[in-house]
């Protein structure tokens, strides 16, 4: 299979299905920021080779089931409104996130103010990867017939992202910045 195609030399992309609409098209800003913000979680996890989360099984396993959910909605926001989706977002896949996010929550301190992105490199990206999650779910939200639990699978992706940027944060040593309000 070649990489380039020419398909797109004139702005134009090819969603599920093979129907062309153009590259600005929100529906591509849309899925294309799903992928921008897999990019970023696959760059904040290669931030943790060296550290103790390195061999960590089940934070491992979460991530490559976050990733592949993602991936997932990219897929479902690729298809065109009233065609069959092959791949979906489902309730299972929201409650995965919230146990987890229960689960690194009871961990670590009670937030007492906002706190500042960064800290470890691996918690800065999560971070990053926060805020792309946030810019997909408002392209996604402006789509018509998108399944719902997708939208939700998004919110929730942003929260997870958030407690995963803290607990990295937290087991590799790494102090939170607090906002210092003026």
């Amino acid at each position: 299979m070649r990489i380039y195609t020419k398909s797109g030399d004139k702005g134009t992309t090819s969603l599920v299905y093979g129907e062309r609409i153009a590259k600005n098209d929100i529906r591509v800003e849309a899925y294309g920021t799903c992928d921008e913000a897999n990019s970023m979680i696959g760059l904040a996890l290669s931030y943790v080779k060296g550290t103790a989360l390195e061999n960590d099984q089940a934070f491992l396993e979460i991530f490559h089931r976050v990733q592949t959910a993602l991936f997932h909605v990219g897929a479902e926001l690729s298809t065109p409104a009233g065609k069959e989706v092959k791949w979906k977002i489902t309730q299972e896949d929201i409650d995965t996130l919230e146990k987890t996010i229960d689960e690194w929550d009871a961990e670590l301190e009670p937030l007492k103010n906002f706190i500042l992105p960064g800290g470890h490199q691996a918690g800065a990206g999560l971070h990053y990867a926060r805020t792309v999650v946030r810019r997909a779910e408002r392209c996604a939200v402006t789509l018509d017939e998108v399944n719902p639990l997708a939208i939700a699978y998004l919110n929730r992706l942003s929260d997870f992202l958030f407690v995963a940027a803290r607990m990295v944060n937290a087991r590799l040593g790494t102090k939170e910045n607090n906002l210092h309000q003026a």
